[in-house]
């Protein structure tokens, strides 16, 4: 595919290739863009700012809307783009292909809403005779950075927003996974946006995204990624508006009055998704001692029953991880838990890109497993003895974007929800759950911003306040 820029599709006699994570087949190839490219790109984009700021909120939503039509009735093709470039399992590339498509309409909807307030400005010293209101104009370019896991839910999160305010997006995906954006940006402009208002720039991001993200006519940065990333980006960039999500170790907590079957299902379905490559997946289990061996005996064989596999199939539960590489890393972590006096109770298994699901137990906090962000398909079990200890361990992290509880105690649950430094608590499922209209993002070094459309339409403006001196 070529890369969008500059209002047009153009090519590269430098390409990348794209490859499949299960086989390493090449899937496509695009451009690598270079820093000039990076250039050009805000230089477009400063002029699909101005066309942004001229149209109407109405037109923002029609046009979102459209968007939003046209990514439905591909569906399917996009799940394919999906599982084939990044290698999760085809159902899960359905549910994400099916939920883009409404992360634009949320995105549109707010297109409408953008909205100032009257100042009580007579309630100050020497305020009588003034008027005062609030306006929310848009930021002008935006950059948008995202990661490999949710190549298009990810994207509409940052992009549908960014338009819906009034923005340009320069848009850089990640550099294994840039056809699902290519796929985006067709379904924009197809739907009527302006030619200018989006760019869509493929290639390493160590070139292109310093050159981005320190170029003064940039006014915002949404970036999604690691810990390491966030914190160059933010000594890079300048005075601009941040919004980071850089990852999680997440913890989910069991009290002794959980009902150990539901807790053992929501463990795999929040442990095991995308080969547990989501920032919020749950990475750190802690079970109170009165039901962690319980616990253990439930979840041991529902994970050994998933099956990893070729993510094109329709058997397989668990696809590979997006490069042997990262499959290997996990493989090293998990044998150093290991070898440091865990207990192996499923997995531990690799094949190329595929790390069989996974459970350690008796795994110390200290262990990498555990306090790094493991972003792979197993399971860290730790042993506590009350809710108070369970709060420091789950507390005992640079990180804070999603923790979980089980627990049929209101009181436990609230003292839990106040304490637990995170940005999403979930009581009685796991800490991977996400509604997209919800507002998403960390504590701690987990980052900075909210997402969601409403509150991410917030981040990507800015607050102009107007007095009128009537006397």
């Amino acid at each position: 595919m070529k890369m969008y820029l500059g209002g047009q599709w153009v090519d590269r006699s430098s390409r990348l290739e794209v490859r499949h994570p299960y086989d390493g087949s090449v899937v496509d190839t695009v451009p690598a863009a270079s820093p000039a490219d990076a250039a050009a790109a805000v230089a477009s984009a400063v002029r699909g700012a101005a066309a942004m700021a001229s149209l109407p909120g109405f037109e923002r939503y029609r046009i979102l809307y459209r968007a939003a039509a046209i990514l439905e009735s591909r569906v399917e093709e996009l799940a394919r783009t999906i599982t084939l470039e990044e290698g999760k399992i085809l159902a899960e590339a359905r549910t994400e292909a099916s939920r883009s498509p409404e992360i634009l309409r949320l995105s549109a909807e707010e297109a409408k809403r953008l909205h100032g307030e009257v100042i009580p400005l007579d309630g100050a010293a020497g305020g009588a005779g003034k008027l005062g209101f609030t306006l929310r104009v848009p930021c002008g370019v935006v950059v948008a950075i995202t990661p490999f896991n949710y190549p298009s839910l990810l994207v509409c999160h940052k992009i549908g927003p960014a338009l819906a305010a009034g923005n340009a997006v320069i848009l850089k995906p990640a550099t294994v996974t840039p056809l699902t954006s290519l796929r985006l940006t067709e379904a924009l402009l197809e739907a009527g946006l302006p030619a200018e208002a989006i760019q869509c720039v493929t290639g390493p991001g160590s070139e292109l995204g310093e050159a981005l993200c320190s170029d003064p006519r940039v006014r915002k940065i949404s970036f999604t990624g690691s810990r390491v990333v966030g914190e160059r980006i933010s000594r890079v960039a300048g005075i601009k508006k941040l919004t980071l999500e850089l990852g999680s170790n997440a913890p989910l907590v069991i009290l002794p009055d959980a009902d150990l079957d539901k807790v053992a299902d929501a463990t795999v379905a929040t442990g095991f998704t995308n080969a547990g490559q989501v920032c919020i997946s749950t990475q750190r289990v802690l079970a109170h001692r009165d039901v962690y061996g319980d616990y253990l005996d439930a979840l041991g064989p529902r994970v050994k029953s998933l099956t990893a596999g070729n993510p094109l199939d329709a058997g397989v539960k668990v696809g590979p991880l997006v490069s042997v590489r990262e499959a290997e890393r996990v493989e090293k972590w998990v044998r150093e838990a290991l070898d440091s006096g865990a207990r192996l109770v499923a997995g531990g298994e690799r094949s190329g890109a595929l790390y069989a699901p996974t459970v350690v137990a008796d795994v110390r906090p200290e262990m990498r497993i555990s306090c790094d962000e493991l972003f792979g398909p197993a399971v860290a079990v730790t042993r506590f003895a009350d809710l108070d200890e369970a709060i420091a361990l789950a507390n005992n992290t640079e990180y804070g974007l999603s923790a979980a509880l089980f627990t049929q105690d209101i009181d436990r649950a609230l003292k839990f929800a106040q304490t637990v430094q995170a940005g999403n608590i979930h009581i009685n499922w796991g800490p991977q759950w996400r509604a997209d209209l919800m507002p998403y993002g960390g504590l701690k070094e987990s980052g900075l911003g909210k997402e969601g459309p409403r509150y991410a339409v917030e981040e990507m403006t800015e607050l102009k306040m107007v007095v009128i001196h009537q006397k």
